[in-house]
């Protein structure tokens, strides 16, 4: 049989300007890992045992042949790439054949494979050359196992420079957990010195891998958007090499729901393997402004399926980093993913995490209003939503009833968003008569509201004539002490939060139905209805079923009365 791998021409491997780097036990379960997935293994198990510095990689995929195990070690060597046009359309997570040479080269190399059509299989050791140099047929299971040992013994200040080991497993960990969101539908089962270590169960997509990962998140705290890329209008690819089914999901942690001290779980994908680009990152984080609380960052990851031919792998030697082409075009359909899953849909706000108590009604929030006037609810562009409001808690809270349980809103942060989001879409400022004299100000006060477009000039010693003030200030009696706190933010839109914040209605403020009900719909209309612009979640929700539960209405009466329920007539 002719051997499916092949060595790569020297024109290709020059071609490659980053090879392959085993630089640590977690590259080395990186690369073995995108072999198995490369080989459609949909269950994969991995075995460490690190005081032997001994790494096993066991899968159930296609299996390789006897000629095929022969040439895997052999230096650039691969089955995934054969012309220089293959090299600008990748689709596999491995094409520059070096992993399993640079292996044998540092450790022990063995592989045992068996194709799923074939009686037995082969087990095959390489010397450093990565030729074999031991062959034996050998009875096992459809599949491929790889096991490397006492790696990096010819490289001994490699292994004095590595980190502590509980570094090393973290790093371990973080490369699976990584490769088993790019790939839902495998089961990951991962074993450290014959233990268990941890199993990361199988799903029709992130979201069923997410909670797996980080442990307090719920499926219900996740928000998952699919759907077709539109492609770059202007491509610098060629139609034959370019995809016109190019796709993203982005799954999004809810921001009042779920977020992070730091940023380490905003990741993306690209074709399949996680990689870093600051640039998609830091969209990612910017959909998040005024969504989150202060110093907090959001969990989400994103994962783009584009063709190959708009990426270009040949950056990083560990393809952790990549040349992304069309850039803009990519951040701006990833925003806009975002924008939509943050959006209600039908029921949406009533997607609570799973609790058989009551435990969700105690941990509502708490956000007392501060500011000593009211701003009535304007009716203006309100269209009925699926909440109905049905009275008023505390002066506080709007209870509203939804097609499948209730929420509670509270008025003066719901409030806030929606007029937050109006002054962002309309910032205006009016003339002031007569003007507002303020004292006091500091040189970095002054030119704070002349940058927020304020007419504001000296009018005396030590004061200054406010002659323009935003038009939703004007007619408030409390508008100097706003501008006062204007005056101290850091740019526009801290000021429009500071203006939202003033202008809401403030709890304590007695509303009628008919108010209530204007509020709800204009806060259900918003763009980002989850939070206030400083991060506090708006509204709590309890589902039907919950109620059902607390309520034990799925007790037999009889029997929760010690009664037994009367026998069935023959």
């Amino acid at each position: 049989m002719i051997s499916q791998i092949q060595p790569l021409s020297t024109e290709l491997v020059h071609l490659i300007a980053a090879g392959e780097v085993i630089d640590s036990p977690a590259a080395v379960v990186r690369e073995l890992v995108e072999n198995a997935l490369d080989d459609q293994a949909t269950r994969i198990g991995i075995s460490i045992w690190p005081e032997f510095w001994k790494i096993r990689v066991a899968d159930n995929g296609r299996g390789m042949a006897l000629a095929d195990l022969e040439q895997a070690a052999a230096p650039h060597s691969t089955s995934k790439i054969r012309t220089r046009s293959d090299l600008w359309a990748i689709g596999s997570l491995g094409f520059r054949g070096e992993a399993l040479h640079s292996l044998s080269q540092l450790a022990n190399l063995e592989i045992c494979s068996r194709q799923p059509d074939q009686i037995e299989g082969w087990q095959v050791s390489y010397d450093r050359l990565g030729q074999a140099v031991k062959v034996t047929n050998l009875a096992i299971a459809p599949g491929t196992i790889v096991t490397v040992s006492n790696l990096f013994q010819n490289w001994p200040t490699r292994r004095d420079s590595l980190p502590n080991l509980s570094q090393q497993l973290r790093a371990i960990q973080l490369t699976i957990q990584q490769l088993a969101l790019c790939h839902p539908q495998v089961t990951w089962q991962v074993e450290q010195r014959d233990r268990p270590w941890f199993t990361l169960w199988p799903g029709p997509s992130a979201k069923a891998i997410l909670p797996q990962l980080l442990r307090d998140t719920q499926p219900a705290d996740l928000r998952e958007v699919s759907g077709l890329l539109v492609p770059p209008a202007d491509k610098d690819t060629s139609p034959a090499t370019a995809s016109t089914a190019d796709r993203a999901t982005v799954l999004i942690g809810l921001p009042d729901r779920c977020h992070r001290r730091r940023p380490d779980w905003v990741k993306v994908a690209i074709n399949g393997r996680v990689v870093q680009l600051p640039e998609l990152e830091h969209t990612l984080i910017n959909c998040f402004q005024r969504l989150l609380p202060r110093d907090r960052y959001p969990v989400c990851f994103a994962h783009l399926q584009i063709a190959p031919a708009y990426i270009d792998w040949n950056r990083h030697p560990a393809k952790s980093a990549v040349y992304l082409h069309h850039l803009e075009h990519w951040q701006a359909q990833i925003a806009q993913a975002v924008a939509q899953g943050l959006k209600l849909g039908p029921y949406s706000l009533l997607e609570t995490a799973s609790n058989s108590q009551i435990n969700p009604v105690i941990k509502a929030a708490e956000a007392e209003g501060v500011y000593g006037s009211s701003r009535r609810v304007s009716a203006a562009d309100a269209t009925a939503g699926e909440l109905r409001a049905i009275a008023q808690v505390h002066g506080r809270y709007i209870l509203a009833e939804s097609p499948t349980g209730i929420c509670l809103i509270e008025q003066h942060i719901a409030h806030e968003r929606v007029l937050y989001e109006q002054l962002c879409d309309r910032w205006k400022t009016v003339p002031q008569e007569p003007p507002i004299v303020l004292s006091g100000l500091t040189t970095a006060q002054v030119q704070q509201l002349q940058s927020l477009s304020l007419s504001i000039e000296p009018f005396g010693e030590d004061l200054w004539a406010v002659r323009s003030v935003p038009e939703s200030l004007s007619c408030r009696s409390d508008c100097s002490e706003a501008l006062i706190e204007l005056s101290l933010g850091g740019n526009l839109e801290a000021a429009l939060v500071a203006t939202a914040c003033r202008s809401a209605i403030r709890n304590g403020v007695a509303l009628s139905q008919n108010d209530m009900q204007i509020l709800l719909d204009q806060w259900q209309q918003s763009r980002h209805p989850r939070t206030c612009p400083h991060g506090r979640p708006i509204c709590l929700t309890l589902q039907e079923s919950s109620l059902s539960r607390f309520f034990r209405r799925h007790w037999v009466i009889g029997k929760s009365h010690g009664l037994e329920p009367p026998a069935d007539k023959a």
